[in-house]
């Protein structure tokens, strides 16, 4: 029996809403500059901010005045590094593979939604840990696409699978202490085709055996013993067949999620995915949480992980029977007011691993509830090379404004309907 419960008093979950949105309305006038602007603070560039912030603003909220924004996550195992991998919560990008600069395949328009910014290298080294893939059969081969009835096409294809997972092979070797989880959303039919795939990327040598995962909602091995053991990759398929024929872990059979798109993010209300057990069922030992609309807008983004976030959290932790979400999914990950994804998380991995209102106020085999006072990320976020643009500056970078929502071109939506219409529903 740990120490650390995930079963926690409302209170402190209460306690960590009502300092992220009192946080969230603070802004100093207090000018600053060279590098020693902190969160929240106003900036003109990206110059302006400390380490591992960026400059930027959010319109959605009326606020043009742009401040230091966070843009890298605290890893909460290089705090606090030997519980069991389920007391921890990891941010998720939900259809990671979905970028918005992404080139589509040659000589066609690619007609679809996008979901994120910045490439899934650079997803990881600013601290995801989850990555939501939609892998299809496509071309002779597995593809990372959306979909039409649960078919490919090369107007919603990006590219090889594969391609996507030799950068988290090259990751995981180059950060030998990290763990990553894939979350797939499978429609590949090809025999043993996952297995094939994971394998020729060179990432067997990093998966986390189907047979050692708990079954009944037990713990899961501590992070040192998963890194000992070289089990720093899981995978989850949400094919049931898939356990037994290549062993792939079954995804409900492990986590309880909530509903995705736009029931997943209704206030006060959280529902389970109905393929997921209830939130609060004891049987599985993960739990996550979906926080995204089912048409992601990129300007609203920064709205979308301020304060309605965090009340989802504790909506979905109520209904979860005072259990905090092990993975948080969401669209636009860097986009925020000033802390967004990254403060929530931080702020519900303290309570988590130490007892105190955020993880960077945890101190490593201090007694739960020793807390220090908190520092922004050391390091500084990554971004795309393309350069910044809109409203953002600096080392996080976008491919498109700030200011403007991104969407298909919806002038060539209109042309294609009738191809997609037939398609789809197999008309003459």
């Amino acid at each position: 029996m740990y120490y650390h419960s995930k079963c926690r008093a409302p209170s402190i979950v209460f306690g960590f809403l009502f300092l992220l949105l009192f946080s969230s309305l603070f802004t100093t006038s207090i000018a600053c500059s060279n590098g020693n602007c902190q969160v929240l603070e106003p900036c003109s560039a990206a110059t302006d901010c400390g380490p591992g912030l960026f400059c930027g603003n959010c319109l959605a909220l009326g606020r043009t005045q742009p401040v230091c924004t966070r843009g890298q996550a605290t890893v909460p195992t290089a705090i606090i590094n030997d519980l069991p991998f389920n007391k921890y919560t990891w941010i998720v990008t939900h259809n990671s593979f979905s970028i918005v600069d992404a080139p589509p395949l040659p000589g066609v328009q690619r007609l679809t939604l996008y979901n994120q910014e910045d490439t899934v290298t650079n997803q990881l080294r600013n601290g995801v840990r989850g990555l939501m893939l939609d892998m299809y059969d496509f071309q002779n081969d597995i593809w990372l696409c959306h979909s039409f009835k649960g078919q490919c096409f090369n107007f919603t294809a990006f590219q090889p699978a594969i391609n996507t997972l030799k950068e988290v092979e090259a990751f995981l070797t180059e950060n030998p202490t990290e763990i990553v989880t894939i979350i797939i959303e499978d429609y590949v039919h090809t025999p043993k085709g996952l297995t094939t795939l994971f394998t020729n990327a060179g990432l067997d040598k990093y998966w986390f055996p189907v047979s050692k995962m708990p079954k009944k909602g037990q713990d899961w091995p501590t992070i040192p013993k998963m890194v000992q053991a070289n089990y720093r990759l899981l995978v989850f398929t949400s094919v049931a067949s898939k356990e037994a024929e290549e062993g792939i872990a079954y995804q409900w059979k492990y986590m309880v999620e909530n509903e995705p798109g736009d029931p997943g993010v209704q206030p006060g209300s959280c529902p389970h995915r109905k393929e997921s057990k209830p939130l609060n069922s004891r049987s599985a030992s993960l739990f996550l949480l979906n926080y995204f609309p089912t048409y992601p807008v990129e300007a609203d983004s920064c709205k979308e992980h301020s304060a309605p976030l965090a009340e989802m959290v504790n909506t979905c932790y109520k209904a979860a029977g005072n259990v905090l979400p092990n993975f948080v999914a969401v669209n636009f990950y860097m986009r925020s007011d000033g802390g967004g994804v990254f403060d929530i998380v931080d702020k519900m991995n303290g309570p988590s691993l130490c007892g105190c209102s955020t993880v960077t106020a945890c101190q490593a085999g201090a007694p739960s509830g020793s807390c220090k006072n908190t520092a922004i990320p050391s390091t500084n976020p990554v971004g795309n090379a393309s350069g910044s643009s809109g409203s953002f500056t600096g080392s996080v970078q976008f491919s498109n404004s700030a200011t403007a929502a991104y969407s298909p071109n919806w002038m060539l939506l209109l042309l294609y309907f009738p191809f997609i219409l037939a398609v789809v529903f197999q008309l003459p």
